[in-house]
């Protein structure tokens, strides 16, 4: 496991809700990292839990050199394992797989130099941003939970995460501390997918309208 690498603002995440997964999280970069890789398409929980039961699996700490150096067959297999540690088992394993080589080839294998060695906050956006399974979304979200309860806040790091790392939001996991909070972040993504698919609607009936030609 990785050192404890971090100015906490929060003594423990609360993303997995299983004290043991949130506290690797909370002490390990590297199973931070990965719990972000797995984020998508998956309850937020379940992905943040993965970080912790792929070390179970493994029986050992969580190491970038080790999993980059697998057989991709059998760590597909490990993650798919019952219950599987993602929705898509063997290409989120591959993925991971990815992101721990690109880890040890731009990083040695150390998670933490990706934000320790970012001289502003627009330079740790793009560098999390080359991360293999992260794009440009994902890595202003995982920026702002970086700043918001990590302490890692590095010059203009709200700008370079806007609009996540804006207080007193309800938007992201960075925002998420407690239950409380957890459900807020819900409703609130709730309300935009359903606001999202009413201007879609509205969208699609006023393109309908204008190709029924009007009665004479």
């Amino acid at each position: 496991m990785g050192a404890l690498r971090f100015h906490l603002v929060a003594k423990t995440l609360y993303l997995s809700t299983d004290a043991a997964a949130d506290k690797l999280l909370t002490e390990d970069p590297l199973a931070l990292v990965i719990g972000m890789c797995l984020d998508q398409q998956i309850p937020l929980e379940r992905a943040f839990k993965g970080p912790y039961d792929l070390a179970e699996r493994l029986k050992r700490p969580l190491d970038a050199g080790r999993i980059a150096s697998m057989d991709p067959a059998r760590l597909a297999e490990i993650f798919s394992q019952k219950p599987a540690l993602h929705r898509f088992p063997g290409s989120m394993a591959a993925r991971v797989q990815s992101l721990c080589q690109y880890l040890l080839d731009h990083y040695d294998g150390d998670a933490a130099q990706i934000w320790e060695g970012a001289k502003d906050g627009e330079e740790l956006r793009k560098r999390i941003g080359k991360l293999p399974g992260f794009g440009e979304m994902k890595a202003r979200i995982f920026m702002a939970l970086l700043g918001k309860q990590m302490g890692v806040r590095p010059k203009g790091w709200v700008e370079a995460c806007a609009p996540f790392g804006e207080k007193g939001t309800t938007m992201s996991i960075a925002d998420i501390t407690s239950a409380k909070t957890l459900q807020a972040v819900r409703d609130w993504k709730g309300e935009m997918k359903a606001a999202a698919k009413k201007s879609q609607a509205k969208t699609a009936k006023k393109t309908v309208a204008k190709k029924v030609p009007a009665k004479k």
